[in-house]
C-alpha cells in the first residue's frame, strides 16, 4: 500500500469517527466524563501501582477515595449553593437597579457628552426588574425541562452512576489499551506516530490537568475570600469566577465584572470594603499568572488563545456539553498535527524546490 492510499484510508477513519461521534453525541457525556477522569488520575494510579503491586487494587483505592472527596464536597456545598442561588435569583434586580443608580453620575457624565436623551430611572428600573425577572423565569423553565426530560434524566443518571465504573475499567486497563492501540499503528511510520502521540500527550497532560488544578484552587480562593471580605453571593461568584478561568482573557474579564459589579452594588459608602473585593480579584490574578500558571500549565501547552477559544466555541455548537470536553485535548492534538505538517512541508520540494532538496538530500548522504 502506498502513502497515498495509507492517508486516504486514515482520512476516511477520522471522517466516519467523527460522523460516528456527532450522531451518538447525547449518549456519550459518561464515557467522556469516564475517560477525562481516568487520564487525569492516571499518573496517580501508577504511583500507587508500585505501592501496592496491584493495578486492580490500585484503581479501586483511587475511584473509592475520589468518589467519596466528591459526594462529600456535593454534600458540604449544596445547602450553602442553592440557598444563594435561590437568593441571588430574587434579589438580582434589585441589586441591578442599585449598581444603575451607583453608575448613574457617569452615565449622565456620558449623555451629557454624546447628546443622548437621558432615560428616566425609574422606568430604566421597571424595565430592567422586568427583564431580569423574565430571564430568570426562562432560566427556570430550561431548567425544569431539563430536569424533566426522559433522555436528559437518564443522562444525568448514567453521568452520576456509570461515570466511575467506567473510569475504573479505564484506570485499570489504561497500560493494556495503549499496547492494544500500539500493536495497530502501521508499522512503518510507528516511531513518527509514537512521537507525535508523545507530543499530544505532552500538550493535553500540560493544559488539562494543569488548567484544572488552576481552576480547583482558584475557586477554592475567591469563594473563601470573597466571603471572608462579606460579598454577597461570595461563594457562588467564587466558584463561578475560577470554573472559567480556563477561557484564556475572557474569564478574568467576566470575574472582574462579577466581583467587583456586586462589590459596587452592595457595599457604598463603605469604599473601603470594595477596595477589599478588588484587592482579592488582584492578588488573585497574579498568583494565577506568576505561581499557578507557570508551576502547573508551564509552557509546553503550544495551544494559542485564540485557537483555544474557537475550539471550545466549535466544540460546544457541534457536540455540546461533550464537545466542550472534547475541545481542548482535540485542540492540543491537531496543534501537534499542524506543527508536525508545517516541518515536513518545509522540508519538502513543495517549499525548498526540487534542486534545493535534492542539495539536501546529497549532503544528508
Amino acid at each position: 500500500m502506498t502513502t497515498a492510499q495509507q492517508v486516504r484510508f486514515w482520512l476516511i477513519g477520522a471522517v466516519i469517527a467523527g460522523l460516528l461521534l456527532w450522531l451518538l453525541r447525547d449518549m456519550l457525556l459518561p464515557f467522556v466524563a469516564g475517560l477525562a477522569i481516568a487520564y487525569f488520575l492516571n499518573p496517580v494510579t501508577d504511583r500507587v501501582e508500585t505501592l501496592v503491586r496491584s493495578r486492580t487494587l490500585a484503581t479501586t483505592l483511587i475511584v473509592v477515595c475520589a468518589t467519596l472527596v466528591a459526594v462529600g464536597v456535593l454534600l458540604a456545598m449544596a445547602p450553602m449553593v442553592s440557598d444563594q442561588i435561590a437568593t441571588l435569583a430574587r434579589k438580582l434586580p434589585e441589586y441591578t437597579a442599585r449598581l444603575y443608580n451607583r453608575l448613574l453620575p457617569i452615565l449622565q457624565t456620558l449623555q451629557d457628552r454624546f447628546d443622548i436623551d437621558p432615560v428616566s430611572v425609574k422606568e430604566f428600573e421597571k424595565v430592567l426588574a422586568a427583564r431580569a425577572g423574565d430571564a430568570l423565569r426562562v432560566v427556570g423553565t430550561v431548567l425544569g425541562s431539563l430536569l424533566t426530560s426522559g433522555i436528559a434524566f437518564l443522562n444525568l443518571m448514567a453521568l452520576l452512576f456509570l461515570t466511575p465504573v467506567i473510569a475504573f475499567y479505564l484506570m485499570r486497563d489504561w497500560p493494556r489499551l495503549l499496547e492494544a492501540v500500539d500493536r495497530h499503528v502501521p508499522r512503518q511510520h510507528a516511531e513518527t506516530i509514537r512521537r507525535l502521540a508523545r507530543e499530544s500527550n505532552t500538550a493535553i497532560a500540560g493544559y488539562v490537568r494543569g488548567q484544572a488544578s488552576v481552576c480547583a484552587v482558584l475557586a477554592v480562593y475567591y469563594g473563601v475570600m470573597l466571603m471572608l471580605v462579606g460579598l454577597d453571593f461570595g461563594l457562588i461568584i467564587g466558584i463561578i469566577i475560577g470554573l472559567i478561568t480556563f477561557i484564556p482573557y475572557v474569564g478574568s474579564f467576566i470575574g472582574a465584572i462579577l466581583s467587583i459589579g456586586m462589590a459596587l452594588a452592595q457595599f457604598p459608602p463603605d469604599w473601603l470594603s470594595v477596595a477589599k473585593v478588588i484587592a482579592v480579584f488582584a492578588f488573585g490574578q497574579f498568583i494565577e499568572g506568576n505561581v499557578l500558571q507557570p508551576k502547573l500549565v508551564g509552557d509546553s501547552i503550544g495551544i494559542h488563545p485564540v485557537w483555544l477559544m474557537f475550539a471550545l466555541l466549535a466544540g460546544g455548537s457541534l457536540f455540546g456539553f461533550v464537545g466542550l470536553l472534547l475541545s481542548v485535548p482535540v485542540a492540543a492534538v491537531v496543534g501537534v498535527l499542524v506543527r508536525f505538517a508545517l516541518g515536513e512541508y518545509r522540508d519538502s520540494s513543495y517549499y525548498r524546490g526540487t534542486a534545493e532538496r535534492l542539495l539536501v538530500d546529497g549532503n544528508h548522504d
